[in-house]
């Protein structure tokens, strides 16, 4: 597959307005005919921008060839080849050419340790419930942004995350000789794996409740109600995965999670109502 990023200049209509966006795009390239259709997607766009007094800075458009077999065909735009590019910001989140997550891991944990120095720089004395609100406000917010698209699965790039996590409590007054999962039962703080696996099932309550889900497929959708209704409430059907990139997938990820929830957590009636009911059967999950 190909994924494309384009940054268009230019003056809206002759308005002086310039709106300096960047548009991405993606296509699955199995042969030279796909690669002329993805050519001609792009003359086309050029035509396009010109008709409506616009401009791509060629020099700022990027291919990121995603795939261990991608042929790598190169692509033109206004006479100029498109430069190639082993790393993209998407939204917030950088994805390479293997879409696994190291550098998005590296680049959250170093943000977020930048951070969590100048808290350790200004206050001196730390106390529980203070340094607690100013981590939960200025430190985790960095290693879960977005989190459900590039959620780690890799023991290191897991152990990444959470070492900043662990600092953090270490830096609380007050509970030296603890272990690491201690201070974080004392200070009431999850792992920062386990509310990843958390986040995970409120987008799917989410997704669900908003008509369907997308690229989440429910049980019975095609077999009948009977079959869904023998399922479950909205369960979730496995989808085959081949490679560890796709078995970690969030379509794929989530369905072994989703589905060992009881009915009555999953039939909530809103999204705090289900945050509740996850929360709770967690807690009886540990008690049991």
């Amino acid at each position: 597959m190909h994924s494309i990023s384009l940054k268009v200049h230019g003056n809206w209509r002759g308005t002086g307005i310039d709106p300096a966006t960047d548009t991405k795009g993606a296509k699955i390239i199995n042969g030279l005919e796909d690669r002329d259709k993805l050519q001609r997607a792009l003359d086309s766009l050029c035509r396009r921008a010109e008709k409506w007094v616009m401009t791509f800075d060629v020099a700022k458009c990027k291919i990121l060839h995603v795939g261990r077999n991608n042929p790598a065909y190169s692509y033109y735009m206004n006479g100029k080849e498109v430069g190639t590019t082993e790393m993209e910001r998407d939204v917030g989140v950088l994805m390479n050419k293997s879409l696994k997550p190291p550098d998005q891991c590296e680049a959250a944990a170093g943000r977020a340790m930048s951070v969590l120095g100048q808290l350790r720089r200004n206050f001196h004395y730390r106390d529980r419930n203070t340094f607690i609100k100013l981590y939960k406000q200025y430190v985790r917010p960095h290693l879960e942004f977005s989190v459900p698209a590039w959620s780690p699965w890799l023991k290191g790039d897991i152990d990444r995350l959470e070492r900043v996590q662990e600092k953090a409590v270490g830096m609380v007054a007050g509970l030296k000789g603890r272990t690491y999962m201690e201070r974080c039962v004392e200070l009431g703080l999850d792992t920062l794996e386990s509310r990843r696996h958390d986040q995970d099932l409120s987008l799917v309550f989410r997704l669900l409740s908003q008509g369907g889900g997308g690229v989440l497929q429910l049980a019975g959708e095609r077999e009948g109600a009977r079959t869904r209704q023998a399922a479950g409430h909205n369960s979730l059907v496995g989808q085959f995965a081949r490679t560890d990139v796709r078995k970690n997938y969030f379509s794929v990820r989530v369905v072994e999670g989703w589905n060992s929830l009881p009915d009555s957590v999953r039939a909530a009636d809103n999204q705090d109502a289900f945050k509740r009911g996850l929360k709770s059967w967690r807690r009886t999950r540990k008690d049991n």
